[in-house]
């Protein structure tokens, strides 16, 4: 009997039959204290789902406790029609009781919370409008109501939340970090969204106390190190523009300029620079100072680097290649016992002197040098990646490296002929192997610091 009455009382949530849940009630005082409804959820979180707002109100008058309970998957009814844009029943829940907002679901996220990824723009206008403390509720991983919304791409939830952080001017909001240390700058900045990263720095970076455009994460990145730290894509010019329009700048810039006191009485800071030159002068701090530094030094610069850095070593490696140590013979040699010629080893003009005295050194030189070359020719065709006439230069690599492995067989001795095949044959499909799964592995780490 009681089933059945709980089917019923279901289908009446699911079609907000007021008469119905009133018939039951009269029946079965105790239809709504079943504990079935503990872990299955109860009949308030289907009609707040549906937006029956007569059966909602009747439901919490019957039974207030229902609206605070959450369901199996740890909603609560308010978490049900925040998600599902039913204006009308978070306002009936709000007018019972405005906390119900702070009710924490899955990953500590609020009602405001779902309301913002799901995009409801007026489900978030109200819930700031009528109880805005719930503004400031964080997730588990720190999140805010901006992060939020600016990480599932819902430009009309940020642009409603930045008016209202803008009329009560609570802008400590766009300054709040996540548990990686982004702001929701960082994050538009990182997803690429130039309306959202146009929309915080007008609204926000020249206001007094405002937007800290140049604030840092947790791995010394400003919004626009973010920028510039990654591959260019489309747009990222304009977005670029926007950032210098509003005074952002850079880390290495922020640690290289910092703000000068001025000296008392017209004293010049003489001691400060001798103490400098000190400093400097010490081994460690100037491989401090030259050490690469991700947010200081430029990606343009840092390319340029690299490519003088891979082609100095394939050059290297190529000439070592024709030209190995100790030379190759300029004559051929054969024992004959005819002509008294019986010691030594046969050997052709054009081999390794070395490979003919000394078969291991010189196929670890082989190896080894095999190693650099692949690795510098596996640099610059990723460092090259976007460069125009693609297919001349892949062209190229495929040219010098057929040149280098005919250049090393030929010199190899003929004992050693086999050995030197395979290994100038699989160092390319090696190397390039290893250097794709390092990059695979860079990128989730990569990723994993900026979203979590």
């Amino acid at each position: 009997y009681s089933t059945r009455m709980d089917r019923r009382l279901i289908a009446a949530a699911l079609t907000g039959d007021v008469q119905t849940l009133q018939q039951l009630f009269v029946e079965n005082p105790l239809i709504l204290h079943t504990p079935a409804f503990a872990s299955a959820g109860n009949p308030l979180h289907v009609a707040s789902a549906y937006g029956h707002v007569d059966f909602v109100k009747e439901i919490i008058r019957l039974k207030p406790d229902f609206a605070k309970e959450v369901n199996q998957d740890g909603f609560s009814p308010m978490h049900m029609a925040s998600a599902n844009g039913q204006i009308d029943v978070v306002r009936g829940l709000m007018k019972f009781d405005q906390k119900l907002c702070h009710l924490q679901g899955p990953e500590r996220k609020t009602p405001l919370h779902f309301a913002a990824i799901k995009g409801r723009v007026d489900v978030v206008s109200e819930m700031l409008s009528a109880y805005g403390e719930c503004a400031e509720d964080v997730s588990v991983q720190r999140e805010t109501v901006l992060h939020l919304a600016v990480k599932n791409n819902q430009f009309e939830v940020v642009r409603a939340l930045v008016d209202w952080i803008r009329d009560v001017k609570k802008e400590n909001i766009l300054n709040m970090k996540d548990k990686q240390g982004n702001t929701a700058l960082h994050l538009a900045t990182w997803k690429r969204e130039c309306q959202v990263v146009e929309l915080l720095l007008s609204h926000g970076a020249n206001a007094s106390g405002g937007l800290e455009v140049n604030a840092t994460n947790h791995s010394g990145l400003t919004a626009l190190d973010v920028l510039l730290s990654f591959p260019s894509e489309a747009g990222d010019r304009e977005i670029e523009e926007i950032f210098w329009s509003a005074g952002a700048m850079r880390m290495r810039d922020l640690t290289l300029s910092p703000i000068r006191s001025p000296e008392p009485h017209g004293q010049t800071s003489v001691d400060n620079c001798i103490s400098t030159e000190a400093n400097l002068r010490q081994p460690n701090d100037l491989m401090e100072y030259f050490k690469f530094k991700k947010g200081r030094d430029s990606p343009g610069e840092t390319l340029s680097a690299l490519l003088v850095v891979a082609v100095l070593v394939a050059t290297t490696t190529f000439q070592f290649g024709v030209n190995p140590p100790g030379g190759v013979w300029q004559e051929y040699y054969k024992p004959d016992r005819k002509n008294g010629t019986t010691s030594g080893k046969a050997y052709s003009a054009g081999q390794s002197i070395l490979g003919s005295t000394d078969p291991v050194g010189f196929g670890i030189f082989i190896f080894f040098n095999s190693v650099g070359f692949s690795l510098s020719i596996e640099m610059i065709r990723i460092l090259t990646t976007n460069f125009p006439l693609q297919l001349e230069l892949q062209l190229c690599f495929f040219a010098m490296y057929v040149t280098y492995t005919n250049a090393v067989i030929t010199i190899a001795p003929d004992g050693m002929s086999l050995f030197v095949t395979l290994t100038v044959a699989i160092m390319p499909a090696v190397i390039a192997l290893a250097a794709y799964l390092l990059r695979q592995h860079r990128k989730r780490h990569t990723e994993h610091t900026m979203e979590p």
